[in-house]
């Protein structure tokens, strides 16, 4: 297990190379008198996020002979940047084996790093089976993700930055995907301020640190499924979890909707793009999973490398669960005029629309009437009832779609439109 000296050390060799990311107050997280919450940007480090921290520690360390052979990495995208920027500043050849559906930003910011990437079929766990062989079979040095201590030493240096920059914090709350970073920082803050609280955030389908905490052991999943692609692994090492058992006060699950939430939240209050996994602790905030916090709670954002085509659909789903775009579903008779009747009433209530679609065949729709879907954006979070008043009083047949009908429709995780 790491100490504190490990981090430390860690921080000499580092501390030129990465920078030393902003410390934000949140408004809307905050609660005037009460609780003072911080946001740690790492989103905004070299790279997109915290992996080059340990990527440069276990890096530096490496013989000679080491470096002019080159290193090897697996990873889903931000360990992979980091490796791939890591190497370059050393000046070490890096090959990055990615799962094949890994998003398509993430692999060609990787390649521009100057790593050769190669694409393989499955999730994490096979990407780093395909690397370890490659490794073996070409004598490259296998940087793992977070199964490493001096990757977790690395990783821990974000912990001494936070400390420095805000000597008053009671809590620091952490995203855990396989263990790396929550182990490093709760090595180094526990043992410098024991009073200080460490929490860790997963994702609800993709909760192997809170399984494996709750039954005594180490737990590997079946599967996990979550929109937060950095998160989304189905075991921790046991490294990480020895770190956890004695380091960390609580681990705790956050679902996908939640995510999407805070994910919107951080682009409007803040102005930061963060990915799924950077914005998970956020997204405990969010759900209250985390009373105990103290006055000058701060949070992880590690990392904000969000694939535009997801976030641009996660924006879709964070503004639907908090009732600023509403699905409604209407009938009328087929007749010339209806349709725009309807459209005025809208118009009168001054929704905005933002899709529409007018069906006059299929088995749900009687004959002479024409069934109509609106994506409507609200100004208000009652307005949607409003303009459903509205729509029937005039005698038109309406239903207003919930969170769960449009999730079902447009669910983020599965990347595509139905």
């Amino acid at each position: 297990m790491i100490r504190l000296a490990d981090v430390r050390a860690a921080h000499r060799r580092v501390r030129r190379f990465v920078l030393d990311t902003p410390l934000f107050a949140s408004r809307v997280l905050s609660r005037p008198g009460t609780r003072e919450v911080r946001l740690k940007a790492e989103n905004l480090q070299h790279a997109g996020s915290f992996k080059i921290r340990g990527a440069l520690n276990r890096i530096s360390r490496l013989s000679t002979a080491q470096k002019r052979r080159g290193v090897i990495a697996a990873s889903a995208g931000n360990h992979a940047q980091g490796v791939a920027l890591a190497a370059s500043l050393v000046g070490t050849p890096a090959i990055i084996v990615m799962p094949e559906d890994s998003p398509i930003t993430k692999v060609d910011r990787t390649r521009r790093f100057g790593a050769e990437v190669n694409l393989v079929p499955g999730g994490l766990e096979e990407a780093i089976a395909v690397a370890l062989h490659m490794a073996e079979a070409r004598g490259l040095t296998f940087i793992h993700p977070y199964d490493d201590p001096l990757i977790q030493a690395g990783q821990g240096t974000l912990a001494l930055e936070i400390l420095a920059a805000a000597p008053d914090v009671t809590s620091v709350v952490i995203p855990v995907g396989g263990g790396g970073l929550i182990a490093g920082m709760a090595v180094a803050i526990k043992e410098s301020r024991r009073r200080v609280k460490v929490f860790g955030v997963e994702a609800r389908g993709a909760a192997p640190a809170a399984a494996s905490l709750r039954r005594g052991r180490r737990v590997v999943l079946r599967r996990a499924t979550t929109l937060a692609d950095g998160i989304r692994l189905r075991e921790v090492a046991e490294s990480t979890l020895a770190v956890m058992r004695r380091h960390v006060d609580d681990v705790v699950t956050v679902t996908d909707e939640e995510i999407s939430q805070a994910m919107v939240l951080l682009l409007e209050d803040a102005r930061l793009v963060v990915e799924g996994a950077g914005a998970a602790g956020v997204a405990a905030l969010l759900g209250a999973r985390l009373p105990a916090l103290g006055r000058h709670p701060v949070v992880v954002l590690s990392g904000g490398n969000a694939d535009t085509n997801l976030l641009a659909r996660v924006i879709e789903r964070g503004l639907t669960a908090v009732g600023r775009y509403v699905f409604f579903r209407t009938r009328v008779p087929d007749k010339p005029g209806q349709l725009k009747g309807m459209l005025e009433i809208v118009a009168s209530e001054r929704a905005n629309i933002l899709d529409i679609q007018h069906h006059r065949t299929g088995w749900r729709v009687p004959l002479g009437d024409v069934e109509i879907e609106m994506l409507l954006e609200m100004r208000h979070p009652s307005h949607g009832r409003e303009i459903l008043a509205a729509l029937r009083a005039r005698g038109i047949v309406a239903e207003m779609w919930g969170k769960a009908a449009y999730h079902r429709r447009w669910d983020p995780a599965r990347r595509s439109a139905p």
